[in-house]
């Protein structure tokens, strides 16, 4: 099932990917960590759709791939900013857009005549063939969402954490909240173009979900998230080189294991804690 032969030769063949897996799951993982405190893991999927619809128009009319997912991230990033301040209102807007979004992604590539591989790397990545204006792309986006993540952290926590507590103190939300949806829409687009729009959950989501329930401090679970997403996307490249499989299913088996055992660890700790040294239960609040 695995052949390490010429290993090291086909590592620098996908140095690029390498580079490219390890950004995503790092800034995937910081960022993934406020899409689970606001409670939009459902919007990372809705914009994925969008983005997808994007990049599949690029295809089909032959510009930039990456310029197009970009738009198409952004356009469903601040109809859900603008339209879903509520959390009822933006799934039900996410919930109208995912649809929307694959039916028209699908209808561009039924016209696509060109390289079946094109269509199917819009559904499933391509982190086995980056090349370097991808990885430039990849670079700079997430140095443009690392850079708003560090200059909103304290407002963006304490809007994640209570909206209206933080409306109440000053906090302009509504702003927060949109700029917050638009680096969320950058990520997406350029985690589209590398692991395709059906995986990005496993990099944007997964690893965050994780980190949480080992952990609720505001400083260890950003680390173990970025952590989690860098071993999730790196090792599922290092493991793929050595498998006959694909590298997706590599990466988002990890993530899943990753959470699995995060779930395991936080099961055996509330256990532990529902017991008092002399054998008496209480209640633990799950």
């Amino acid at each position: 099932m695995f052949s390490f032969a010429n290993y090291g030769e086909l590592l620098q063949l996908v140095q690029n990917s390498v580079i490219a897996g390890a950004v995503l799951g790092i800034v995937g993982g910081l960022i993934g960590v406020f899409v689970m405190q606001r409670d939009m893991a459902f919007a990372v999927h809705g914009i994925s759709e969008l983005s997808f619809a994007g990049a599949a128009a690029a295809l089909l009319l032959g510009v930039n791939v990456v310029a197009g997912s970009l738009v198409g991230s952004l356009i469903a990033a601040v109809i859900i900013g603008v339209l879903g301040s509520k959390a009822r209102d933006r799934n039900s807007i996410i919930g109208v857009l995912m649809p929307f979004g694959l039916g028209l992604g699908i209808l561009f590539l039924a016209l696509y005549q060109g390289r079946t591989a094109n269509k199917f790397g819009l559904l499933t990545g391509q982190i086995v063939s980056v090349d370097d204006p991808q990885l430039i792309w990849l670079i700079v986006i997430s140095i443009v969402v690392l850079l708003g993540l560090g200059i909103m952290w304290r407002p963006l926590s304490f809007d994640s954490l209570d909206a209206d507590v933080a409306s109440a103190r000053g906090v302009p939300t509504r702003a927060v909240s949109l700029t917050f949806m638009l680096l969320l829409g950058l990520m997406v687009a350029v985690s589209v173009q590398i692991i395709g729009a059906l995986l990005v959950l496993a990099l944007l989501v997964t690893p965050a979900a994780a980190a949480m329930r080992v952990s609720a401090s505001p400083i260890l679970v950003p680390i173990l998230s970025m952590l989690f997403g860098f071993v999730s996307a790196v090792g599922g490249i290092l493991l793929a080189l050595g498998g006959s499989l694909p590298i997706s299913p590599y990466i988002t088996t990890i993530s899943f294991a990753i959470y699995l055992v995060c779930r395991l660890i936080e099961a055996r700790r509330t256990k532990t804690r529902s017991f008092r040294p002399s054998g008496e239960t209480v209640a633990v609040a799950a």
